[in-house]
Order: C-alpha cells, then sequence, then structure tokens
C-alpha cells in the first residue's frame, strides 16, 4: 500500500505519494495561519488507502500539533516525524550533534546523494527558501557541513525593513531580475542583488567542494525561490523541486 510523504516548511506544504519506488507528482500549497480543520480539508482526499504516513517538518511544534490532528481525525494513522540521525540510507551526518542539522536538511542531502545523475559523484545540495542552504555530500556519502543564508526573499525584505530612502524609492511591485547585476530601477536593484548574491554563494561553495573532494559536485537545486535564482548559477545545474521528498523516499526505502 502507498505511504504519503509530506514536507512542511515554514511558508509552504508539500506532499506527494509514495507506492513502491515510486514517488508521485508533488503538490504544495501555503499554509500560513493553518488550523487542523485547513489541513485535513486540503488532505484527506490524498490520505485515502494510504498504509502510512511520513512528515518531515521545520515549521514547529505547534504546526506539527494541528497537522498530527487532522491526520488522526482523516484517516486514523500516526504521522511519522522524521528527524535528523547519524546515519540513514547510505549517508553519514556530518555535524557533531546531529539534532543541529536541520530534518529538511537532512532529508535534502539524502535525496541529493540518490539523484539519479550523480554516478559516484560528490553532491552540493542547494535549498532557496526562506533560508538558502548549501550542503556537501561526498562520494562516500560523507556529509561535509553547510551554509545557512537568508533567502532572497528574507534579503529583500530586510533591507525594506531597515532602511528609510531604500523602502520609499523600491515601492511598487517585484521586478524581473536582469541577468546581469547592474539593475535600472531601485527595486530591481534589490531583486537583483539578492538573486545574484545567492547564485555567487552557490558558485563559490561548488568550487570549494571540487576542492576539497577532488571532484566537480554534482549541483542540485531545491526550494521555492529555486527558478528565481537558478538563471544566475553559471555552475551546471538541475532544479528538483521535490528533493525532500526524494530523501523521505529513499529513507522509506531503506528502512525494513
Amino acid at each position: 500500500m502507498p505511504r504519503l510523504l509530506v514536507d512542511v516548511g515554514n511558508t509552504r506544504l508539500k506532499w506527494a505519494r509514495l507506492r513502491g519506488a515510486r514517488l508521485g507528482r508533488m503538490q504544495a500549497v501555503g499554509h500560513a495561519g493553518w488550523r487542523a480543520a485547513d489541513y485535513r480539508r486540503v488532505l484527506a482526499p490524498v490520505l485515502r488507502g494510504i498504509a502510512a504516513v511520513d512528515v518531515v517538518s521545520v515549521a514547529g511544534a505547534a504546526v506539527e500539533r494541528e497537522l498530527t490532528r487532522a491526520i488522526v481525525d482523516a484517516c486514523g494513522l500516526q504521522p511519522r516525524f522524521v528527524a535528523s540521525t547519524r546515519s540513514a540510507a547510505g549517508v553519514t551526518n556530518g555535524y557533531r550533534e546531529v539534532w543541529r542539522l536541520g530534518a529538511d536538511r537532512w532529508m535534502a542531502a539524502i535525496g541529493g546523494w540518490h539523484a539519479p545523475g550523480r554516478r559516484g559523484r560528490p553532491v552540493c545540495v542547494v535549498d532557496v527558501g526562506t533560508a538558502t542552504t548549501i550542503d556537501l555530500v561526498d562520494a562516500r556519502g560523507r556529509h561535509r557541513g553547510g551554509v545557512i543564508v537568508p533567502g532572497p526573499a528574507l534579503m529583500v525584505s530586510s533591507l525594506l525593513r531597515g532602511t528609510r530612502g531604500i523602502r520609499r524609492r523600491a515601492a511598487g511591485k517585484p521586478a524581473r531580475i536582469p541577468r546581469a547585476p547592474f539593475a535600472r530601477s531601485t527595486r530591481e536593484a534589490l531583486e537583483a542583488g539578492a538573486a545574484h548574491a545567492v547564485a555567487a554563494l552557490v558558485d563559490r561553495a561548488c568550487a570549494e567542494a571540487g576542492r576539497l573532494t577532488g571532484h566537480a559536485p554534482l549541483l542540485v537545486l531545491t526550494g521555492g525561490a529555486a527558478p528565481w535564482v537558478a538563471r544566475q548559477v553559471a555552475t551546471p545545474h538541475s532544479v528538483t523541486p521535490d528533493l525532500v521528498l526524494r530523501g523521505l523516499a529513499a529513507l522509506a526505502a531503506s528502512l525494513p
């Protein structure tokens, strides 16, 4: 029987069915301010016929309680919340204190290491959301550590909140990001600056990963803002929106 895999981020709820080794199409929706009834309304149709529910969440205890209540009410199943461990599905956690690596980063690292195009190479996994995280897993499956910086939207909003002149000059709708980091309006300068800053860090991280491991890494981008940044990244890459769910699927396949 199929499993339901759920990824609960800070702003988006994502899910897909896993039947055997086949992961279904990811669905996603914003879930700000949701209560149990909201989660149940959206998830009840996809919970029919499900044997188990695996969840990775960074949204906090209150959200997890509401989600659990919704799933139990809808189908009687107690969801299993995934936590970071010392090792899983062929990947070894590189953090000194395992629990400090977010479960979403852990699942994305596992998903990246199991990517079909890796072919024995190290992998750099980049999740571009509210925060941007970059993690390196070497060819032997050892997580070598990572980086956390604000995501592009958070960079822009922090400048809008923290400055008066920029905020006044940047009024209006989000702008189209130019390919070159030289904009002709304040709003474009904010959007372009944030996207190019993240892209430059990604390219630098990949270069350092190559020097550290001796092999050019596979670069996989995921997260809601990944398409926004991907156009500015010079390193060859792929965008995999359901990477965290793929990590959950690899973890499920490795369990007895």
